[in-house]
């Protein structure tokens, strides 16, 4: 990346052809803490055969990116074909940029640890555990606080590793404070500032919780009074070397080293991953008073239990614990997902789901894996090899990072069958009876199946003269207008978002919704002079444009609805005639910012506090909607789509008949 500019551009010609899954261009910018900015076509979901058409990807130029990689995936089976590709940066062919050359920091001039923290822990005893949560805190506040660090003047990854000797030797607390406090003065006198940052009250949403910089029984009287100097003169221009805040107001952690090749287990290494997260969490989390956790307690819980791990696959174990304890779906550890449990390369052939609190079979991969595998849809799976499944999921629940139960019990019933290749008892309860079914996991290279639950078939489609549908899994924003001409004269529009939206059409569709300027969102977003700090921004709006669709809008989520699926269904919910059908979602709303962990791990937080106009949280809750509707065993049983039925007599009335209700959903789904 040795060259300026705002934007780069992947366009080329792709040709498919019986492609099963997808394909497309794929384009990511990678700096020294990992990757920085990314796009595929994943959702646009280009797949089957089709003639060559044109398609680009895109990202924003990172002031820290280092690396730039292209490709071209075809993801399941198939053939596809790309032609005339071309990289441009603003319009403009690459080679053209204006070239840059890129600063060293002092990241690049202190190597001494780059093999390693040349730490090692067989264990910890009480008072090295709550001394080593004293340098944990301590280090976090200095690297968003002191001017040494956040002006990019010192390793602070590297003089953490030189710190830990001597506070692991510590005798007490006082011995260990004392080292600290010695610590700290060493980084030099803190200058006056012109002007001092203050904490602006106003909209203020979320405050620092640095209260323990007060607490001199703790910190001993001159680690205290050092550190509430350095608070108290911090200086006003919000100047990070290790964060910023990205143009939709989400942070960006730069300057986080992975380092990838270091040999675990490295007990320094280790306390390093949790202290980054930890202090992330602390200062740039803005749902860290929704997390239900007392985030003290949390570090010294972990602080044995990841310092001590013994391999890189326990290491993994318990970062991924770690990480769900902030309950936030984007913040699984992305990069070792393959050690949360259950693990194995193989699973049955079926798409299950939680509904009434019980696992069922509501798909397969393909129309011969249901006779093939013994098991049938509205199957009840009750003990996989003898071990029942409530006991399955209490025990696997602390490694799953879900916002709330919904979310959560998505993601077990997508990885429940999962284990090793081969032979596997299965109890189903079938027709009020049990079964025991000798099934196989089969390779999990293709997916189990459809595990979004709109409609198969057309994008948009009328179901009757009444009612019309649409589902945002497949949606264009370039036919937004089209959808709304379509749906002219019927008395509702269905718009299912129980799937994550192919393209972003929030403005697009929804200013043909509304009929005057329509708040619809409010977010938070961090202060860089103030961390721990989180202010309300101004309300956004939807502005309304033709052609307008005046009749009901019916909008349909699921635990399936997440993130931007979520923020959609807020915009669309603003609407004046909109109502909103199903069951509560995921619960992680927002922009994601991403973290580099070290060991080559990476994990992603919601980066913006998302909130109703009325300030009103999102994170967690999820979008609740105004008629709870779930599908039941029996539905499911009988092929029905019961949540499209209560929005289709929403739409018609009350008075509309069940049976003729429910045969405009079947003939939908069919």
């Amino acid at each position: 990346m040795d060259f300026a500019g705002t934007s780069i551009q992947l366009r080329g010609f792709v040709r498919t052809e019986d492609v099963s899954d997808f394909v497309g261009l794929w384009l990511r910018e990678d700096g020294e803490s990992g990757s920085l900015a990314f796009d595929n076509m994943e959702r646009r979901q280009i797949k089957g055969t089709t003639g060559w058409t044109e398609y680009s990807v895109s990202v924003q130029v990172q002031p820290d990116a280092q690396r730039l990689f292209f490709g071209f995936p075809l993801a399941g089976t198939g053939k596809a074909w790309v032609d005339d590709m071309r990289l441009l940066v603003d319009g403009k062919p690459i080679w053209d940029a204006p070239k840059v050359l890129r600063e060293t920091t002092v990241l690049d001039a202190d190597r001494e640890f780059d093999a390693g923290s040349k730490i090692a822990l067989t264990e910890l005893s009480t008072v090295q555990i709550a001394n080593l949560a004293t340098l944990g805190k301590v280090w976090g506040f200095l690297k968003y606080h002191h001017p040494q660090v956040t002006s990019g003047q010192r390793h602070w990854d590297y003089d953490l590793y030189r710190i830990l000797p001597a506070i692991l030797a510590a005798p007490d607390r006082a011995a260990a404070n004392e080292v600290l406090a010695k610590w700290v003065a060493a980084l030099g006198r803190i200058g006056e500032c012109q002007p001092c940052a203050q904490l602006d009250e106003k909209e203020l949403e979320l405050r620092p919780d640095i209260a323990w910089i007060e607490a001199e029984d703790r910190l001993g009287a001159d680690l205290g009074r050092l550190l509430r100097g350095i608070r108290r003169l911090r200086p006003a221009d919000g100047k990070q070397f290790y964060v910023s805040l990205a143009r939709n107001g989400n942070p960006a952690f730069q300057h986080e080293l992975s380092y990838t090749g270091v040999k675990l287990p490295d007990a320094g290494l280790q306390l390093l991953a949790l202290f980054r997260f930890w202090n992330i969490v602390e200062y740039w989390y803005p749902s860290r008073d929704l997390m239900g956790e007392n985030w003290d307690h949390v570090l010294d819980e972990f602080i044995p239990r990841i310092a001590l791990a013994k391999s890189a696959e326990e290491y993994e174990r318990e970062l991924m614990a770690l990480i769900a304890r902030i309950h936030d779906t984007h913040a699984n550890l992305w990069s070792a997902i393959q050690v949360r449990p259950p693990m194995g390369a193989c699973q049955l052939p079926a798409t299950v789901r939680f509904i009434e609190n019980s696992a069922v079979v509501t798909g397969f991969a393909n129309d011969a894996a249901g006779p093939a595998s013994g098991l049938q849809i509205g199957d009840v799976i009750e003990t996989l090899d003898g071990v029942p499944v409530p006991r399955l999921v209490e025990k696997w629940k602390p490694y799953y990072a879900d916002s709330n139960d919904a979310a959560m019990l998505r993601d077990m019933g997508r990885t429940l069958t999962q284990g090793e290749c081969g032979d596997i008892k299965v109890n189903v309860r079938r027709d009020n009876r049990t079964l025991e079914i000798a099934a196989k996991r089969l390779s999990v290279t293709a997916k189990p199946g459809k595990d979004t639950h709109d409609l198969p078939g057309d994008t948009f489609r009328r179901l009757s003269d009444d009612v019309a549908y649409l589902k945002l899994s497949s949606v264009k924003l370039v036919d937004a207008a089209h959808y709304v001409d379509g749906a002219a004269g019927t008395k509702g529009l269905v718009i299912d978002i129980r799937n994550y939206p192919s393209e972003f059409v929030v403005d697009a569709l929804g200013s043909l919704l509304v009929d005057e300027e329509t708040p619809f969102v409010r977010a938070t977003k961090g202060d860089l002079s103030n961390p721990g700090a989180f202010h309300f921004e101004a309300p956004v709006s939807i502005t309304p444009a033709k052609p307008h669709y005046g009749g009901k809008v019916v909008v349909l989520v699921d635990e399936v609805t997440q993130s931007s699926a979520e923020f959609t269904s807020m915009a669309f919910r603003a609407a004046p005639n909109a109502f909103v059908i199903g069951s509560t979602t995921a619960g992680a709303d927002g922009n994601v910012s991403q973290i580099t962990l070290p060991g080559g791990q990476s994990t992603m937080i919601s980066g913006l506090g998302v909130f109703y106009p009325d300030k009103r949280p999102t994170q967690r809750v999820g979008i609740i909607p105004d008629l709870v509707v779930k599908p039941t065993i029996a539905g499911i049983r009988a092929g029905r789509d019961e949540v499209l039925e209560a929005a289709i007599r929403h739409i018609l009335g009350p008075g509309a008949p069940a049976a003729a209700i429910e045969k405009l959903a079947k003939a939908g789904k069919d």
